[in-house]
């Protein structure tokens, strides 16, 4: 019987009833994190869909995927949505503007979209194209992203934010944008920039655009909260603020001070930090005013957070908002305190990358082969010549019942350790440990079907269905494709793409083929709690098996290592219709085996010449034929131009 049957048990199987599209739906979320842009098609396949209201324009990601395979790419691939990335600006704007209507707020909303979140051409490409409508403008860090976004900014009205620590090359780069016309500030990090800024601006003749970042006392929840708060890494504290109001005044360029940003933080989980953080903000704008400084722009930086378990909490990998509710609150905020100060509205800048990219990109991959927990059968008696610690286990396992499941559980775990013990001391043989074995995990899975029928389950036995789970080998890197995964435990969301119409028959939990013990996961969203297993189904000898990672858009791409030489994935970018048709808009291939030795110093041209030289000295000394040489060196280019993931 699987793993999943046994898990939940047959009673439970038997309510349950035929297994229906709804079913799916509650199990995997995806209505509550999908932003109306991922569902689930009658054919029990998922579906994109990316006019957010119109359900009747989608494409299959199955579909998808075998397209792409079809075409002579494989797995694992990376999907990227165009319409999914033009919706997201879109909906941020009007959301913005939309409240700021309703409330009479005189100013207006220009975004920048930052570019560390995902450096990739065709995505700053894509922003810079589907933000001009509205102004979107670019955040960059260093004098790579100032290049970058320079190369695709056409916009002239959209505001190019330069943050970072800044040298004479960068701050001349953005000098030189300023005198072509591009709304360029520069955001001073630490006091030693101003100075630099000015006498670089003053020899190329150009007034530069100064803003300050300031440290703000608030402070905010989840992963990132180190980024606000009085001890956070960047920004000016209140004093050396005013050193720079004071430096400026004295040279006669109060006029420059022109932004104040400050930035809480990534994935904000809690309205009421974003809130907090902008009137207290808002203040130190308008002091800033009160000081003679013209100002104009309040860059709230990013922190708008994207709900990845879907379960609308304060939880890390959620969050208690809404984008319309963001927006309001953020234009409520600022309007309270300059109208209290008489000072006109600024124009509200927010720094919102991840909220933007994240729903754009989806991993495929398929999974190659299941480790499946099996139950094993137990003789009635064991005879006799065993050690009485291998009796007592199989007692265990025979006298296991309801009333007694905690007991049974501490008893199988103490034998189990006393055989093991008595093994590596040579007094029992490799036949016995692995009968013992074959009952411990047999007493385990009793336990677990047992275990679902009691009112309070202990501790202890809340988690055992993560101990017979079945591992699923997929064809994908978790240190590549999803390092935060790994570093951070960020929840992403995760499911077959197919087959939803099916019963998920199997608890697993998914292993990569890097080779490594991290290389896996075994944590999964819930809107409840966090799962340790995935529900998934048995693989079909006559298709693949496909799953997805969804909301992967943002950071993973350029976080990615070579972890065991897996380079980069298949890239493939899909643009789809009004009328449900889509089109390959781009498709990029993964790194090559050539190409990941490349990039940690091998010349493949010398590696070819001592194969080859190895290969001759093999011929010399009759190890092979000199056919067996020529299929040796073929075998040798097949596989530094082969992809470095597993191809069929």
């Amino acid at each position: 019987m699987d793993s999943f049957r046994k898990g939940i048990g047959m009673n439970r199987l038997e309510q349950l009833g035929r297994w229906t599209k709804k079913k799916s739906e509650e199990l995997y979320g995806i209505n509550a994190w999908g932003n109306q842009y991922y569902a689930i098609s009658e054919a029990g396949e998922v579906m994109v869909h990316p006019f957010r209201h119109n359900k009747n324009v989608g494409a299959s990601l199955k579909e998808i995927a075998e397209g792409i395979q079809d075409r002579g790419l494989d797995m694992p691939v990376l999907l990227r949505f165009e319409n999914l990335l033009d919706a997201q600006i879109t909906f941020l704007n009007e959301s913005f503007r939309d409240a700021m209507s309703k409330l009479d707020y005189q100013g207006k909303y220009q975004g920048v979209y930052p570019i560390k979140v995902n450096q990739q051409q065709q995505l700053i490409q894509e922003v810079t194209k589907y933000g001009q409508r509205y102004h979107h403008g670019l955040e960059v860090g260093s004098k790579a992203e100032l290049l970058a976004a320079l190369s695709q900014m056409k916009d002239k009205e959209a505001c190019l934010i330069c943050n970072g620590y800044k040298d004479t090359e960068f701050i001349d780069l953005g000098l030189y944008a300023l005198k072509m016309g591009f709304q360029t500030f520069f955001v001073i990090e630490i006091p030693g920039e101003l100075d630099i800024i000015l006498e670089r601006a003053e020899l190329l003749r150009v007034v530069p655009n100064i803003g300050v970042r300031i440290k703000i006392s608030s402070k905010a929840g989840g992963y990132w909260t180190e980024s606000g708060g009085d001890r956070s890494i960047f920004g000016l504290n209140m004093s050396q603020t005013i050193e720079i109001v004071d430096t400026l005044r004295e040279k006669n360029m109060l006029g420059t001070l022109k932004l104040m940003h400050y930035h809480l933080g990534s994935q904000i989980p809690n309205i009421r930090d974003i809130r907090s953080a902008v009137k207290e903000a808002a203040r130190v704008y308008a002091e800033l005013v009160k000081e003679g400084a013209p100002m104009g722009y309040l860059d709230l930086g990013g922190g708008l957070a994207v709900d990845y378990d879907g379960s609308n909490t304060n939880y890390t990998n959620s969050c208690n908002y809404s984008v319309e509710e963001y927006c309001t609150d953020i234009v409520e905020a600022v309007m309270s305190v300059m109208e209290e100060s008489e000072i006109a509205h600024p124009i509200i800048i927010t720094e919102s990358g991840r909220a933007l990219v994240a729903y754009y990109s989806v991993l495929l991959f398929n999974v190659l082969d299941i480790a499946k927990f099996e139950e094993h059968e137990i003789p009635e008696s064991l005879g006799e010549g065993h050690s009485e610690q291998l009796l007592n286990l199989h007692e265990v396992n025979r006298n296991l019942n309801l009333k007694n499941i905690q007991e049974c559980y501490n008893d199988a775990l103490y034998y189990r350790d006393a055989i093991r013990d008595l093994f590596n001391h040579g007094n029992i043989s490799l036949r016995e440990r692995a009968l013992s074995e074959k009952i411990f995990w047999n007493t385990l899975n009793k336990i677990v079907k047992e275990k679902n029928k009691l009112k309070f389950i202990p501790t202890e036995l809340e988690d055992l269905e993560s101990a017979i789970a079945d591992i699923y080998y997929c064809n994908f890197s978790v240190f590549q494709s999803i390092p935060d995964s790994w570093a951070i435990d960020q929840l992403f969301p995760i499911m077959p793409i197919h087959r939803l119409l099916e019963m998920p028959n199997c608890n697993g939990i998914l292993a990569d083929i890097t080779c490594d013990c991290d290389g896996n996961i075994n944590k999964f969203i819930d809107q409840h709690d966090v799962k340790n297993t995935l529900a998934l189904h048995d693989l079909n000898p006559h298709e693949d098996y496909y799953l997805g990672i969804f909301l992967v858009g943002a950071y993973q791409e350029t976080l990615g290592d070579l972890h065991n030489l897996f380079g980069d994935t298949n890239v493939v970018s899909i643009r789809i219709n009004e009328d449900g048709t889509y089109n390959f808009v781009s498709e990029i291939e993964g790194d090559s085996v050539e190409d990941v030795l490349s990039y940690v110093e091998y010349d493949t041209k010398q590696m070819r010449k001592n194969f080859k030289k190895t290969a001759d000295e093999a011929v010399e000394n009759g190890y092979i034929t000199v056919r067996e040489r020529r299929e040796i060196l073929n075998s040798l280019e097949n596989g530094l131009r082969g992809y470095t993931y597993y191809e069929r």
